[in-house]
């Protein structure tokens, strides 16, 4: 821990870290803007389409643990900047992609960009969760999503406005079109990325040099702000069953939450549902990720009364209940239930993270990676969603979140206790 005369340096680092939380989300956010857009540029199918998610959070699997050793290397705040330029170099490779253009060169941007973006979570979860009071860390971390909920409801609007303004003039049928037409349409339709990843990649280099320059308290990456044994010889993280469980919900409550968020555009759009244009359906979308936000906020406050495994089991019981009344449903039930889920999604991932490397002490840092790792749940399941979509349709296969919030029930219930492994 810095000194006790820092308490005023905590709550400014806690500020300038709060602000990459919102970046990420920011700019997670906005492939749901990027999935119909590319998906009509290019005739994907609902499969296809989901390679845009596949390819962002499969980044978290290939770079993870690689970013854990980074911050042991070079520590948090280098990190953070090294994360904040990878972002950078992602998000300007958007425009030779659009140039061209070509999704296989889109998909290749969003990788680099989430490998920057991976690098933030694993260096800025666990600075959060230790900078202060042990008894608060988890109302820290849900008050830190809340701003990157902020980000992500913003995102979509914004998005919407830039991206999908200008392409919903122009959209045609590409299967009447010579070679030579379709490619001077999808030049035009990719042109409308270019601004904004422009802007992004601008506002990323700047904020890396004022986190290069601004001067964070010192924290030990391994510090035991816990009562454990964990880290004793013969113990490993592999043999504490919370966070092997808990990785997995977090592998499931992210493909959950983005499969949901990756569909609402085109699940909004089809005629049984409400018939919306995808820009009138972008519209909606700040709905779900705000929800989450407002969770987030209130959460913080419960989660000081209320134990956290118990609220996250009752708030995936909601949710649960809520995606299967939108399966069964059509009109406007449909749309505001499964838009209702983001406020129930809201603490889940934080509540998950804290009880997944809870008591963990030295071995913190090595179950952090392993639960940032997990977050590749939203490269996969949205795939797995996407396959089934384009087999028995869109309505029904929201079954595959379902899945999910049945296994977050029983990690709050029972998975997220920790069991002290026997000394070997």
């Amino acid at each position: 821990m810095p000194d006790s005369g820092s308490s005023t340096n905590y709550r400014s680092a806690f500020a300038m870290v709060t602000t990459l939380f919102f970046v990420w989300g920011f700019l997670t956010s906005l492939n749901d803007i990027l999935i119909p857009h590319l998906k009509a540029i290019f005739d994907l199918n609902y499969a296809e389409a989901m390679l845009v998610q596949f390819a962002f959070f499969s980044s978290y699997a290939a770079f993870g643990i690689p970013s854990g050793k980074i911050v042991e290397w070079i520590g948090y705040q280098r990190t953070m900047v090294l994360g904040l330029l990878t972002m950078g170099v992602g998000a300007a490779l958007f425009i030779p992609a659009a140039n061209l253009p070509s999704f296989p060169l889109f998909l290749a941007a969003l990788i680099v960009l989430a490998a920057g973006i991976t690098a933030l979570q694993v260096a800025a979860n666990p600075y959060v969760t230790v900078l202060g009071p042990p008894e608060t860390g988890s109302s820290r971390l849900n008050l830190t999503q809340a701003f990157n909920s902020l980000g992500t409801t913003i995102g979509p609007p914004l998005g919407g406005w830039l991206i999908l303004r200008g392409a919903e003039k122009t959209v045609e049928k590409t299967s009447s079109m010579t070679p030579l037409m379709l490619h001077a349409y999808r030049i035009q339709q990719a042109a409308t990325v270019k601004f904004p990843y422009l802007a992004i990649t601008l506002a990323l280099v700047l904020l890396a040099l004022a986190i290069w320059f601004y001067k964070f308290p010192r924290l030990d990456a391994t510090q035991d702000y816990r009562p454990s044994k964990a880290g004793e010889k013969g113990h490993s993280m592999w043999h504490y069953p919370h966070v092997v469980l808990g990785a997995i919900a977090i592998f499931v409550y992210v493909g959950a939450e983005v499969s949901i968020g990756s569909f609402l555009i085109n699940y909004f759009n089809q005629s049984d549902i409400a018939g919306l244009t995808a820009l009138a359906a972008a519209n909606l979308v700040p709905f779900y990720w705000g929800g989450a936000m407002m969770g987030r906020f209130i959460g913080s406050a419960l989660l000081q009364k209320v134990k956290t495994e118990k609220l996250l089991a009752l708030c995936a019981v909601i949710a649960t209940v809520l995606v299967v009344i939108s399966m069964l449903t059509v009109g406007h039930v449909a749309v505001w239930s499964i838009l209702l889920v983001g406020l129930f999604n809201s603490i889940m991932f934080p509540s998950i993270f804290t009880l997944g490397i809870a008591e963990m002490g030295p071995l913190t840092g090595e179950a952090s990676g392993l639960l940032v790792t997990a977050i590749v749940g939203g490269a996969i399941i949205p795939e797995l969603q996407g396959v089934l979509a384009d087999h028995i349709g869109i309505h029904h296969a929201f079954i595959v979140p379902v899945l999910c919030y049945l296994y977050i029930i029983y990690y709050g219930l029972r998975g997220s206790r920790v069991i002290e492994p026997a000394v070997a």
